[in-house]
């Protein structure tokens, strides 16, 4: 077993409470729940507190059981949220996520969690209207909870290992559900308990509320995912998209006969800018441009923001209303997914 933690004492009220933390910079700015022994004990249930998940950058701290628990306690979970905390961090540490360019870089990533499965309605993970925002305990609090260990294990602090440039309101709490009751094509992972970890920007809203037809509504989703300022397309090789369709817009784009694979198809090949656009600035010449992108000299030729089909992925989640979301990434991480298994 590791060796008991320190222990401070403070006075028991919220305001110096949250006082001492700010102080030593163990939160986020917001109140928290005293992360008591007591407390910390019931958060880690029957897992065994020393266990460590790996190393954890930019500082490379170990990122252990009883670390994550003190951290989801004064985010305000339930200890039956944990679980989706501690799988979700394990997914972080795998090496295709590359979470010390998540945690160092000057971009405004931000890891979202998507919740798969059962445990999501279980535990009351939100996939309906304003899922993004606020309102949602298990959201808020796991999001927050990822955060709070992203910051006091792995050390990352804004402007000291945290280099971005402006940040995101994404940084306090970002997951979500899928909405498999109002998914025409099904959830990503059908039955299983599954959380995803993509190193993603805040959501770009995608606005139609004209189009009727398939083609139509991913026109403007096709639209809105590129520009001249988004990293996407530039780091090729490892560039990814996700794309959150409202409920209505998927109702529509289903009517059409589109599959979910047709929609990545449809996104992969049309979610595109010419040369002569990617020369106006942007990130056209940095050094990690793809060679072969770099070899093109036809102005007119449309260069793809992503590998392949796969790369772009494919949910429902929101409430009413012909609104969607664009989800891109920062390029230089990669989707991961680990199962949730009990502790």
């Amino acid at each position: 077993m590791t060796e008991p933690a320190s222990f401070i004492e403070v006075d028991d009220s919220p305001e110096a409470l949250l006082a001492a933390f700010c102080e030593r910079e163990w939160c986020d700015g917001l109140p928290i729940v005293p992360p008591t022994e007591e407390r910390v004990r019931a958060m880690l249930g029957e897992a065994p507190a020393d266990r460590s998940l790996g190393a954890m950058p930019p500082l490379w701290r170990q990122a252990t059981l009883e670390k994550l628990a003190v951290n989801a306690v004064m985010a305000g979970c339930e200890p039956a949220y944990f679980p989706v905390v501690v799988a979700a961090v394990e997914a972080m540490l795998e090496p295709p996520f590359n979470l010390y360019g998540v945690q160092a870089t000057t971009h405004p990533v931000a890891p979202l969690l998507i919740v798969h499965g059962p445990i999501a309605r279980e535990l009351g993970v939100h996939a309906g209207s304003g899922c993004f925002g606020p309102g949602f305990r298990a959201n808020a609090t796991i999001g927050r909870a990822i955060r709070l260990i992203l910051m006091n294990v792995g050390g990352a602090w804004p402007g000291r290992h945290d280099m971005a440039t402006q940040g995101s309101p994404a940084k306090f709490a970002y997951c979500i559900a899928e909405r498999e009751d109002a998914s025409p094509w099904g959830p990503l992972h059908a039955g299983a308990n599954v959380v995803t970890v993509f190193g993603g920007e805040a959501p770009h809203n995608v606005n139609d509320h004209v189009s009727t037809t398939a083609a139509g509504i991913l026109a403007t989703v096709a639209d809105t995912a590129v520009s001249l300022g988004s990293n996407v397309g530039w780091y090729f090789s490892q560039s990814q998209l996700l794309i959150v369709l409202g409920p209505e817009h998927a109702a529509t784009i289903a009517a059409d006969g589109f599959t979910r694979s047709d929609i990545q198809r449809y996104l992969f090949e049309h979610a595109r800018l010419p040369l002569r656009t990617l020369k106006l600035g942007g990130m056209w010449g940095i050094q990690d441009w793809p060679r072969w992108m770099m070899a093109v000299t036809d102005d007119d030729a449309l260069l793809p923001q992503v590998p392949s089909p796969d790369d772009v992925f494919v949910i429902v989640a929101g409430g009413p209303g012909k609104h969607s979301a664009v989800v891109p990434n920062c390029t230089f991480s990669r989707a991961v997914s680990r199962p949730i298994p009990p502790l």
